[in-house]
């Protein structure tokens, strides 16, 4: 039975779904899938076999937002479905009838909202393939009683209304285009899990601290902080810390500053000289004891 990693939804959602009748598709290929939510339209990204695993991703203060992409063949935990066919000619059609319509949806939405003066900011209106239903993905402070909001939409739209609080990270998974690389950003193109990432990693890797530079299109730190930190940790932990004492060939000294990805050290020699030397002249790291003992 063939099973593919399958990318769809406003959110790119990640699943496993199996094709029907043992059918094969090619990488990229547009599929009309049938998932829990109903009836879409996704993108084959790899056969589950070639996959890499990892649990479910969560969401920015709200799990449910986003999937992680599996590792180790390991998808038991991500979303199933079936893949019913390739997207067809027709389907195509279908597909861009409805997004002529989201911005009329869109403003339909808000008009109601306006109306009922709720207190949440719409974000985006996703209308399945399938027609099953709407979902609406909105910002709020806290929460917010849409139940005559739902209501009103049902009687407008003729179909089930799913109302979806995200958070600032998935508002500009749905709406942003480019970063300050010139490249898509990446919770748009393949970033599908987005872990915490805080300030710490920015000063580890001597990153400007300047928020208006390291933040993303969301306004929170860039995610791409993540990427290199652990390789900073790992390099980091080959040096001696600073302000620990060393025995150098040019003789003892203090660690001023640590050059991490050029495994260097700004030393300060007992004669007051200081010196940009490598990891590798390091004969032994002193550590100052209690007593003012200096111990190997």
């Amino acid at each position: 039975m063939s099973t593919y990693v399958i990318r769809y939804g406003a959110m790119r959602l990640i699943g496993v779904l199996t094709a029907r009748n043992g059918g094969t598709y090619e990488r990229g290929a547009q599929v009309i899938i049938r998932t829990a939510r109903g009836l879409e339209v996704g993108e084959v990204l790899a056969p589950a076999g070639e996959a890499d695993d990892s649990a479910p991703g969560e969401g920015d203060n709200h799990g449910n937002a986003n999937q992680a992409v599996p590792d180790n063949g390991n998808s038991s935990s991500l979303p199933g479905g079936q893949i019913l066919r390739q997207m067809t000619s027709e389907d195509a059609n279908e597909l861009a009838h409805l997004d002529s319509r989201s911005a009329e949806e869109f403003e339909i939405c808000q008009k109601h909202i306006d109306h009922l003066e709720l207190a949440m900011q719409l974000v985006d209106v996703e209308h399945l393939f399938g027609g099953e239903r709407i979902i609406v993905y909105y910002l709020a402070d806290g929460r917010v009683d849409f139940r005559q909001l739902v209501r009103s939409l049902a009687a407008e739209f003729q179909t089930r209304i799913e109302m979806r609080q995200i958070g600032v990270r998935d508002e500009a998974k749905l709406l942003a285009d480019f970063g300050d690389c010139g490249q898509p950003v990446c919770c748009k193109s393949h970033l599908v899990e987005m872990p915490p990432v805080s300030m710490k990693m920015a000063k580890l890797q001597k990153a400007t601290l300047d928020p208006t530079k390291i933040s993303g299109r969301c306004g929170r730190l860039k995610c791409c902080l993540r990427y290199e930190y652990s390789t900073y940790q790992s390099l980091q932990h080959e040096l001696p810390p600073i302000n620990s004492e060393i025995l150098t060939r040019q003789g003892r000294a203090k660690v001023l500053c640590q050059e991490i990805l050029a495994q260097q050290l700004l030393v300060q020699l007992e004669d007051n000289r200081r010196l940009l030397i490598g990891a590798d002249e390091v004969l032994s790291v002193f550590r100052k004891s209690g007593k003012g003992k200096a111990n190997s």
